[in-house]
């Protein structure tokens, strides 16, 4: 599938009525969500380094772990700030409330802007501006203050 062809379906699926669309061809899957309350969460378990994915409600998050990944609902180019020479939405050390504007993410000429769904303080961000990311590319790290 060419980026040609995921472009069209991202504008299409826009345009729609859907609220989400999965689709899967061969080794390639995509998946597109409207709901912007739909948080998908990543818990590290540090007792034996595996990694759980839970998808809940955003505000169960904050009571049930204490390290949480923001990640990109949709495929476009990542922006750490609203104009090329401003200052980022967030950096690492700054505390995020939840709702608060962390990034944008471009696709097809929208600039969308993504939220975090939970507060705490940035830990890490993974990706650098104008990095293209894919549907659930993980962002930004948030985590506790106490937390290391």
């Amino acid at each position: 599938m060419t980026i040609l062809e995921i472009q069209s379906i991202i504008k299409d699926f826009e345009a729609s009525t859907l609220m989400t669309l999965e689709l899967e061809l061969d080794n390639f899957k995509l998946r597109l969500s409207k709901n912007k309350n739909e948080a998908i969460i990543v818990k590290e378990d540090k007792k034996d380094n595996q990694t759980t994915h839970i998808n809940q409600n955003p505000a169960l998050a904050k009571q049930q772990i204490n390290q949480t990944i923001v990640k990109s609902p949709l495929v476009g180019t990542f922006y750490a700030s609203s104009t090329p020479t401003g200052k980022p939405f967030v950096e690492v050390g700054q505390h995020v409330k939840k709702g608060q504007v962390v990034c944008i993410i471009e696709a097809m000429k929208i600039m969308n802007e993504i939220t975090s769904p939970f507060s705490g303080v940035v830990k890490e961000v993974f990706v650098h501006n104008g990095d293209v990311v894919g549907f659930d590319h993980s962002l930004i790290r948030v985590g506790d203050e106490n937390e290391k």
